[in-house]
């Protein structure tokens, strides 16, 4: 049953994906991070400024994590998305995304003091396998004779920002609910962009960017960031980026359904290594859990 968290949220964020690709073309990247914050602070403040205030005495101590948690994954990684969109496509930019179970996975190692297991890297293997052949389109070693976009580029330092966001929030476990850790971080992130928005050209969105502006709002910036926090939470940072392997399969289906994109065999071939990769590291996660209850309902002997 919790797994079906991290699943969710990655089918709204291969989604966004979509949403982020149509976007470049109808805003300025500046502006729809501005609009995406600020319309889902407008949703959740009637609804979160009574826990703020309720949990402030918590809140102070940890505003300058909150504030780093906001700059990494609300405004870095996402306005790095919208640049991203306007020289790399919808399936690349989910399919680098894709990265950060892998990078997230060896941060956790200094950072939580993780171990990491032999299923772990071999599904970690087979989910970048799985990466590279769709990437290449059939070919897995493509990067040695082929030149990596600005886009792409930027999509890889965004799923290194990213990776980190996920591996911090569950070292800086607060005592703050989701909601108020997802409010903080949101109210700092229309402070960050509030500089760039100005700079835009056009400082009121087009009408053709209002659906996406909403979608990106409540579905992707207040839903699926809630959700994550929760997957978190329960199973862990790198377990619960590991579902992020799903999100190029999700953004495939869809980009073929919304934009007319082709489904090949390198993408179904891929896609399988990905899935595969998810499930080995499921199948290590569950077999620790069900080793932990077995010592705990086993009597000990008495000292």
């Amino acid at each position: 049953m919790h797994y079906l968290l991290p699943f969710f949220t990655v089918c709204i964020w291969g989604a966004n994906a979509i949403v982020n690709k149509l976007a470049a073309s109808v805003i300025e990247p500046s502006a729809m991070s501005f609009y995406r914050w600020a319309l889902a602070m407008l949703i959740l403040t009637p609804f979160c400024i009574r826990p703020v205030i309720k949990q402030w005495s918590a809140i102070r101590p940890n505003l300058s994590k909150l504030a780093f948690l906001a700059f990494l994954g609300m405004v870095l990684n996402q306005s790095l998305g919208y640049y991203a969109g306007l020289t790399t496509t919808a399936s690349n930019m989910a399919l680098i995304t894709s990265l950060v179970p892998l990078i997230s996975v060896f941060i956790s190692v200094p950072l939580l003091s993780k171990s990491i297991s032999g299923l772990s890297i071999l599904g970690g293997v087979m989910s970048l396998a799985g990466l590279a052949y769709m990437l290449g389109h059939g070919d897995p070693l493509f990067f040695l004779h082929q030149e990596i976009t600005q886009g792409d580029g930027l999509m890889l330092i965004a799923a290194c920002v990213y990776a980190s966001y996920c591996v911090l929030l569950k070292r800086w476990k607060m005592p703050i609910s989701n909601w108020v850790v997802i409010y903080a971080q949101g109210m700092f992130a229309v402070l960050m962009l509030t500089p760039l928005w100005l700079t835009s050209d056009q400082l009121l969105p087009p009408q053709q960017a209002l659906p996406l502006i909403a979608y990106a709002a409540v579905a992707a910036s207040v839903l699926a960031p809630w959700m994550w926090v929760k997957s978190i939470n329960i199973i862990g940072a790198d377990s619960s980026a590991m579902f992020m392997n799903l999100m190029p399969v999700v953004a495939i289906v869809l980009a073929a359904t919304w934009l007319g994109e082709q489904i090949q065999h390198f993408h179904l071939l891929g896609g399988i290594m990905v899935i595969s990769g998810v499930t080995l590291a499921q199948i290590k996660l569950t077999k620790k859990r069900l080793t932990n209850i077995k010592e705990m309902e086993t009597p000990k002997a008495p000292n």
